[in-house]
């Protein structure tokens, strides 16, 4: 998945704006207590970060 199709996901799920301030505040134990930055600034693959996202936040299997 490229960066550009996760954080279109992102946004779609949790609205343009809230979409980064998720991104950089919440810290997920399925990303080794990371937050999403932190977690693909260390390498994880987009898909994996969002497979996470999807599960922490119950989302939707029509958005997945």
């Amino acid at each position: 998945m490229r960066l550009t199709v996760f954080w279109q996901r992102m946004a779609d799920h949790f609205g343009a704006r809230y979409a980064d301030t998720f991104a950089r505040d919440h810290v997920m134990s399925d990303l080794g207590g990371r937050t999403v930055h932190e977690a693909l600034d260390a390498g994880w693959e987009a898909k994996d970060v969002w497979r996470v996202v999807c599960a922490t936040m119950d989302v939707p299997d029509e958005k997945r």
